[in-house]
């Protein structure tokens, strides 16, 4: 029964608050109730008024009123904090699993300051800001990211107490926020044979320099290196500061292959998830070969979206029709 009203709440609130990056909260929007504090308020008001009727004390019918008064004055008030906010939806960047989320939203005043504005998901823990009159206020939510896909948070609370906490003004509004989340990154060997061809000689062939397809051992530390590489190990064995060496294949493109790996959906993305990470890094071009998706030799930035955002959609389950691109 309880799934069934939220279920039909859910479904009342998408027609009546559609999502939209850009919302402007109006009466349509908000809704407005006494606080836990306004309750007990309006309690006392009616022990009051009681007493008053009893005893026919003028003062506590006059005492009785002007609190009652008071609290419909605190309706307005209270409502036109949040009238006339915009809200905005900003970019979010992509994470990995195990991080939090960071959302940004703007919030912009058109006309007058808003004060005390909470905004979040109250699981997560709201925060509060205050909107100058013509002018703007950023905020950062955040939320935990537990699994590779797009994250579609979904509706946040926008509330205020403002100016008694008698009365909370709100609003759940869709700001279409979302972003994807990357597979966790595993360190793990690179797959034996990525890259290389049929031939023993071309298998065993090794050029020399820093590479990224072998291990080689462990050197003493240098500025140019990358702080990825340190061993942190042998640093808290008091060995000093060494980073990991690698050979790399001569004349050969790695090629990141998901076939190759012996291992579990997951543990594999995450696996592969590594190396794009590592060889974008070094700048060492490669590919990448998921069933039913290949994306062929190239380095760079762009590549290395491309190639995990490839590894967070794999699968059906989270390559929703209509995603965004």
């Amino acid at each position: 029964m309880i799934q069934g009203l939220q279920s039909r709440w859910n479904r009342w609130l998408a027609r009546r608050i559609p999502p939209a990056k850009n919302l402007r909260l109006s009466q349509r929007q908000i809704f407005i109730i006494p606080s836990r504090v306004g309750a007990m308020f309006i309690l006392a008001l009616i022990l009051m008024l009681l007493a008053a009727i009893n005893y026919q004390n003028s003062l506590a019918y006059g005492l009785t009123f002007l609190l009652g008064s008071v609290f419909i004055v605190a309706i307005l008030h209270t409502y036109l904090n949040l009238s006339g906010l915009m809200l905005k939806s900003g970019p979010a960047e992509p994470v990995f699993v195990g991080e939090h989320a960071r959302f940004n939203v703007r919030l912009e005043s058109e006309r007058r300051a808003h004060e005390a504005i909470v905004l979040g998901w109250p699981s997560q823990g709201m925060l509060q800001l205050d909107v100058a009159a013509l002018s703007g206020s950023d905020a950062e939510l955040g939320l935990p990211a537990t699994s590779r896909g797009w994250l579609r948070p979904g509706r946040v609370r926008v509330e205020s107490r403002f100016p008694l906490g008698i009365l909370v003004a709100w609003s759940w509004v869709d700001l279409d926020l979302q972003l994807l989340v990357y597979p966790r990154p595993v360190e793990g060997d690179l797959p034996i044979g990525a890259g290389l061809g049929d031939d023993p000689q071309e298998q065993g062939a090794r050029a020399h320099g820093s590479g990224a397809d072998d291990f080689q051992g462990l050197r003493a530390y240098q500025p140019s290196d990358s702080k990825r590489r340190l061993h942190w190990k042998a640093y808290s064995r008091g060995l000093g500061l060494l980073v990991k060496d690698f050979t790399a294949l001569s004349g050969r493109d790695i090629s990141l292959d998901f076939s190759a790996l012996a291992s579990d959906t997951e543990a594999r993305l995450s696996l592969l998830c590594y190396w794009v990470l590592q060889l974008s890094e070094r700048q060492q071009p490669f590919s990448l070969a998921l069933p039913g998706v290949y994306i062929g030799v190239d380095s760079g930035e762009q590549h290395r979206d491309r190639c995990l955002r490839a590894l967070t959609l794999f699968g059906s389950s989270f390559a929703e029709p209509g995603a965004p691109a």
